[in-house]
């Protein structure tokens, strides 16, 4: 189930305080692909290791926030450096 549209508009970056906007399939699968080989990591430079299942980036392209159960995890540490993949 797709985040509710309510709740994204509302949301932002805490860090940069950009709007954000869902990933698409194809954004996913590069994601996920590059985190089963074992080449991304989070900003708190732990290795990520769980695929996404649903995801959301800053409008600058430069955070991705992973989503579990619908629920954004909005934390500086848990988010992704977008920098680590090529076209998003």
């Amino acid at each position: 189930m797709p985040i509710d549209r309510q709740l994204l508009e509302i949301l932002c970056c805490p860090v940069s305080k950009q709007g954000l906007r869902t990933l698409n399939a194809d954004q996913l699968e590069q994601i996920n692909h590059q985190i089963t080989v074992g080449t991304v990591n989070n900003a708190g430079n732990e290795k990520v290791t769980v695929a996404l299942s649903e995801g959301l980036i800053t409008q600058n392209r430069q955070r991705i926030y992973r989503i579990d159960d619908n629920i954004p995890v909005m934390l500086e540490s848990e988010s992704i450096p977008a920098d680590q993949f090529e076209g998003l």
